[in-house]
């Protein structure tokens, strides 16, 4: 949690990411713990990591092989610190690589299910069976130990775990942080409580006061902010958070882009003034996008257009607010880690996916400062702290909505009448989702505009319209997903009421592809 991520007030547990696309799920299990915890470059430098005065710490996974040239260069001295060390995967491998044992190409990879027989007892299994269900991904195995490591593990392929306990060094070459590692949580746990000592007071109040703490300290006593909103739970908790640190001094923009949802420029403006009390000032911006967006069929320019133009308009009204107001400085967004992770490699060596309008694609010469009070959570541990500020669930059980919303559900060209056709289509699918009591069970459900037209029959007439696409999915992070089986009838029900009453399309398909291989949105 970024509010406190160098600041030793209270026990924490370090995770030191070398690139694996999961090493912020370790975090997420030991937050659960309410332990505090928090991920940093596997390049930190050992002075500053002692400087945290961490519990303990834990190497996570990484595509890399430790013997490749530009393999992540973690300081060895991490493995003589004297604190509890736990190796996972990669970590392993670095482990072994840096102490004298021998990591080789594996002659029989492992990637998914397996199962692994403990042979040896050790304080990172106690309390659990001899054999175990994990999961697996690596290329690569330890082929000899270091010296003064003994095999406490195996599958029927290879070394699953070893320790050496005097020097309080564990590694495992499977990911207890997957939930398809039914007991990796107490595999954690052990190495959490029983190993690191921790006590378990890490709260989202402890986040709250020392998030509210640091925004006071970075903005001081006399400067402004102005914050993005867009109506839902990530933007709302960001700006309470920095309300309650600077009160008035923050300004809340809304920007209406021209990809919003369906009434949702005012329905937000109503919502977010009258019940979170907060300064708002609405922006019909949407003429000036839909312009930029003229003729753009390729994703990625999309989401850089948006962005760029977000800050622009962002750089217009924080000039308004400066001359009327005084000096605004910081700008507040409700960026979370999935965003981060997805699009740059901020803390380690991860590999980027796609740009998100609030990380990437943002302008060298932005004028404004970031303060994303949300960087490093996942969106249900927002849901807690929102909870904790007295957000209304309205707004805390809002599905996740794409910063740059609908330009990314439209495949194609976006124009104002794709915007209309998609906006009357999306929104017949979440009225019936939420009458079918399903809409707080799903991560997200929409609809998306295909570019593809299919021929069909109305009446005695042929016609030639747009195909339409329904998603639903079901996660618990949006890290990855798993496609939603709706029952037939509701989306016998959503597919009639799109083809019977939204003039544009005539067919409508439904979308049964998880994450990965696929991603949730379609751009």
């Amino acid at each position: 949690m970024t509010s406190s991520a160098h600041s030793p007030t209270h026990q924490t547990i370090v995770i030191l990411d070398f690139g694996s696309q999961y090493t912020q799920l370790i975090a997420r299990r030991i937050r659960e713990m309410k332990v505090h915890s928090v991920v940093l470059p596997c390049t930190i430098k050992l002075d500053e990591l002692r400087a945290m005065q961490p519990l303990g710490v834990i190497l996570s996974g990484g595509p890399s092989s430790v013997f490749d040239a530009d393999a992540p260069a973690a300081d060895p001295a991490i493995l003589q610190m004297n604190l509890p060390v736990l190796g996972i995967c990669y970590g392993l491998h670095y482990i072994a690589h840096h102490l004298g044992g021998k990591v080789v190409p594996a002659p029989a990879r492992e990637y998914g299910h397996a199962e692994v027989h403990i042979s040896v007892g050790s304080k990172i299994f106690a309390g659990l069976p001899d054999t175990m269900q994990v999961w697996m991904s690596h290329g690569d195995e330890a082929q000899s130990l270091p010296p003064g490591f003994t095999e406490v593990a195996r599958t029927s392929n290879a070394l699953a775990a070893m320790h050496d306990e005097s020097r309080r060094i564990w590694a495992i070459q499977f990911h207890p942080e997957v939930h398809h590692t039914p007991l990796g949580a107490d595999l954690l746990h052990n190495f959490v409580f029983d190993i690191c000592g921790a006590k378990g007071d890490w709260t989202p109040e402890h986040f709250i006061a020392e998030t509210i703490a640091s925004v006071k300290a970075k903005v001081g006593d006399s400067g402004r902010a102005i914050c993005a909103l867009s109506g839902g739970v990530d933007s709302a908790v960001a700006a309470v958070l920095v309300h309650r640190a600077i009160g008035d001094r923050l300004m809340c923009i809304f920007v209406n882009n021209g990809v919003l949802r369906k009434d949702e420029f005012a329905k937000v403006q109503q919502h977010l003034r009258g019940n979170l009390g907060l300064n708002l000032d609405a922006v019909d911006a949407s003429a000036r996008f839909l312009t930029k967006l003229k003729g753009v069929t390729d994703p990625e320019q999309k989401r850089k257009i948006i962005g760029n133009e977000f800050i622009a308009v962002f750089d217009e009204e924080s000039e308004k607010i400066r001359k009327s107001r005084g000096a605004v400085d910081w700008l507040v967004q409700g960026t979370l880690y999935p965003d981060v992770i997805e699009s740059v490699s901020v803390r380690g060596p991860s590999q980027t996916i796609k740009t998100h309008h609030n990380v990437g694609g943002l302008p060298e010469n932005m004028k404004l400062k970031l303060i994303e009070p949300l960087r490093d959570l996942f969106k249900d541990e927002v849901r807690l702290i929102g909870r904790d500020l007295g957000i209304p669930d309205e707004v805390l059980q809002r599905q996740p909505f794409p910063g740059p919303g609908l330009a990314v559900r439209i495949l194609g060209e976006v124009t104002v009448d794709r915007v209309a056709i998609l906006q009357a289509a999306d929104e017949i699918v979440s009225a019936e989702i939420k009458a079918a009591g399903y809409y707080n069970k799903l991560w997200q459900s929409f609809a998306v505009l295909l570019p593809v037209q299919s021929v069909g029959v109305m009446g005695d007439q042929r016609t030639y319209a747009n195909v339409c696409a329904i998603r639903a999915v079901q996660s618990e992070d949006g890290m990855t997903a798993d496609w939603a089986p709706l029952p037939h009838d509701l989306l016998r029900k959503i597919s009639n009421r799109i083809v019977s009453e939204v003039r544009g399309i005539n067919r409508v398909v439904y979308d049964i592809t998880s994450k990965p291989p696929g991603t949730i949105e379609w751009e």
